[in-house]
C-alpha cells in the first residue's frame, strides 16, 4: 500500500482532511502522514499548526505529523521551489528523511498553484494528486496555467460543500472530477475540536447560552446569543490599508448594533495583531455594547458551536457559508461592494469567494434582509449562481477556461444587470468581446482580437467610464 502525505497550513485545512479519513475518501494506506506548513511571515517565531488549540484532537488520524518549515529552513515555505536539475536529489533526501524508501507514495495538497504545495508535487514527480479545497476558492478558476505534465496527475478535487449544489471550476481545464467531503463527518470534526479545553476556554458572555435564532431587534436579539464578528486580516493581502480594515470592523459592530445586538463577540484572524481591534472596541464603547476579543487562535466553527451566535457577521470569509450551511445560523456580509469595486488585478483570485458571498448573502445594512435570509434551493444555485460564478471564472482566466466562453456570453447576454455588473468590469468584457462591454452601438462588431484592440484605444480616447 502507498505512503499518503497529506500537506496542511491551517486548522481547517487539517479539520478538511480529518474529515474525509473518517468518511473513507482515501483508499487504505501503508502510512499517513501528515505535513504541517506555517505560512505566516514571519514563521520562525509563529507557533505551527501542531500548536495550535484543538489540533490534538486531530493527531490521531495520522501515524506521523511532521514539519515541512523544518525541512526548508532557513528559505520560506511559500517562496521555495527547488531547481528542475536538483529534483532528483530533493527527492531522494527527503525518502531518506522521512524513511520512505521506495515506496509509492501519494499526494494530497491544497493550492496546488503555488508552493509549498506545487513545490511538493515536483519532488515526487511520480505520486499521484489529490487536491483538497478548505474554502470557497475551489469555486474560482485556477490561478495560473499549470504545467500539463502536473495538472494531468491530479485525480480529483475534494471539497465541502459550502454553497450545496455549486460545483468547483478549480481545476476543470483538467477534466479533473469534483467530490464532496461529506459534512456530516465534517461537523464531527468540528465538534472534536470544539470540546473545552482548560486554558484556551472560550468567552463567556452575558446571551452566550442563545439557540441561534434569527437576529431581531431589541429585547429579541438581546433574548438570543450575541452577535460574532468575524476579522480576516485582509491588509496582510493587501485587499485594503489597515486603517480600511478596522473600520471595516467598525462597520460590523454599528450594523449588528442597528439590529438590536448588545452582546458581541469579535473574532480576529489568527495572524491579525490586536491593534486591528481598536476601531472596534471604540465603536462598542461609544455605542454602550458589551465587546468580547476573543484572544485564542481558534475556527470560527468552534465559537458556532459553543456559543450559538445570533448573527455571524464578516465580509467574504468562509466562515460565513460554514456558519449557514452547516449550523444553520442567520449571518450577514458588509463591505463587498466596496472591495469588488476595487479590488485588483481583475484576476484576484479572491474575486470568486467575494462574488459568492456578495451574491448569497444580506447586506448587514439591509435589516429586512437580514431577518428574511434563508439558503437558496439547489435549483437557483445550479442555475442563476452558477451562470454568474461561470461568468466571472471565465472573464478572470479567459486562457483557462476557453470553453466555457459560449457559456459566459450566454449569462451575460442574459442576466446583466446594474445588480449583477458590480463584478465585472467594463473593461474586461471589451477586452474580451463579451455582451455588456462594447456599446450597443457597435455590438455589430465581429470578435476579432485585432478588432477589440482598436476598440479599446477609441474607448481611452474618449475616456469614456470603464467600470
Amino acid at each position: 500500500m502507498p505512503v499518503q502525505i497529506f500537506l496542511a497550513s491551517t486548522l481547517y485545512g487539517a479539520a478538511t482532511l480529518a474529515a474525509g479519513i473518517d468518511a473513507g475518501s482515501f483508499p487504505p494506506a501503508g502510512r499517513r502522514i501528515l505535513l504541517t506548513s506555517d505560512h505566516a511571515v514571519a514563521a520562525e517565531v509563529t507557533p505551527g499548526l501542531a500548536a495550535v488549540p484543538g489540533f490534538a484532537a486531530l493527531r490521531a488520524r495520522f501515524d506521523e505529523v511532521l514539519d515541512w518549515n523544518r525541512v526548508v529552513e532557513p528559505l520560506h515555505p511559500s517562496t521555495w521551489a527547488p531547481r528542475a536539475e536538483d529534483v532528483p536529489l530533493w527527492e531522494r533526501r527527503l525518502r531518506a528523511l522521512w524513511d520512505l524508501g521506495e515506496e509509492r507514495v501519494e499526494l494530497v495538497v491544497e493550492s496546488l498553484q503555488v508552493p509549498p504545495a506545487q513545490t511538493l508535487c515536483r519532488l515526487f514527480p511520480g505520486a499521484a494528486v489529490d487536491v483538497y479545497a478548505d474554502g470557497l476558492m475551489s469555486y474560482g478558476p485556477t490561478r495560473f496555467r499549470l504545467d500539463p505534465q502536473l495538472g494531468m496527475r491530479v485525480r480529483r478535487v475534494l471539497h465541502l460543500d459550502l454553497v450545496p449544489g455549486l460545483e468547483p471550476l478549480l481545476l476543470t481545464e483538467f477534466g479533473v472530477r469534483a467530490e464532496l467531503v461529506p459534512a456530516e463527518s465534517f461537523a464531527k470534526v468540528l465538534a472534536e475540536l470544539s470540546e473545552p479545553a482548560g486554558p484556551t476556554a472560550l468567552p463567556e458572555t452575558g446571551a452566550g447560552k442563545g439557540t441561534g435564532a434569527e437576529a431581531g431587534t431589541g429585547a429579541e436579539a438581546a433574548a438570543a446569543g450575541p452577535a460574532l464578528l468575524l476579522g480576516q486580516y485582509l491588509s496582510a493581502l493587501d485587499l485594503m490599508t489597515p486603517a480600511q480594515e478596522e473600520e471595516l470592523h467598525g462597520e460590523m459592530v454599528r450594523g449588528a448594533h442597528a439590529l438590536g445586538h448588545r452582546e458581541l463577540v469579535f473574532k480576529p484572524h489568527p495572524s491579525a495583531p490586536l491593534a486591528h481591534c481598536g476601531r472596534a472596541e471604540a465603536e462598542a464603547a461609544r455605542l454602550g455594547v458589551r465587546l468580547t476579543v476573543v484572544d485564542s487562535p481558534v475556527l470560527a466553527e468552534t465559537l458556532y458551536r459553543r456559543l450559538r451566535p445570533a448573527l455571524v457577521v464578516g465580509c467574504f470569509s468562509t466562515g460565513l457559508l460554514t456558519a449557514a450551511t452547516l449550523y444553520g445560523l442567520p449571518v450577514a456580509r458588509t463591505g463587498t461592494d466596496a472591495l469588488l469595486a476595487r479590488l485588483t488585478p481583475y484576476a484576484n483570485s479572491n474575486r470568486v469567494p467575494l462574488a459568492v458571498v456578495d451574491a448569497l448573502l444580506p447586506d448587514l445594512a439591509d435589516a429586512e434582509a437580514v431577518r428574511a435570509w434563508r439558503l437558496p434551493d439547489r435549483a437557483h444555485v445550479r442555475g442563476e449562481l452558477a451562470g454568474l460564478l461561470t461568468a466571472v471564472g471565465f472573464t478572470m482566466q479567459p486562457r483557462i477556461l476557453a470553453a466555457r466562453r459560449s457559456a459566459a456570453e450566454a449569462y451575460l447576454a442574459a442576466h446583466l444587470t446594474p445588480r449583477t455588473r458590480r463584478y465585472f468590469t467594463r473593461r474586461r468584457l471589451a477586452a474580451l468581446g463579451l455582451p455588456g462591454g462594447i456599446p450597443a452601438p457597435l455590438s455589430f462588431l465581429p470578435r476579432s482580437p485585432a478588432v477589440r484592440r482598436v476598440l479599446r484605444r477609441a474607448l481611452r480616447r474618449v475616456r469614456r467610464p470603464v467600470s
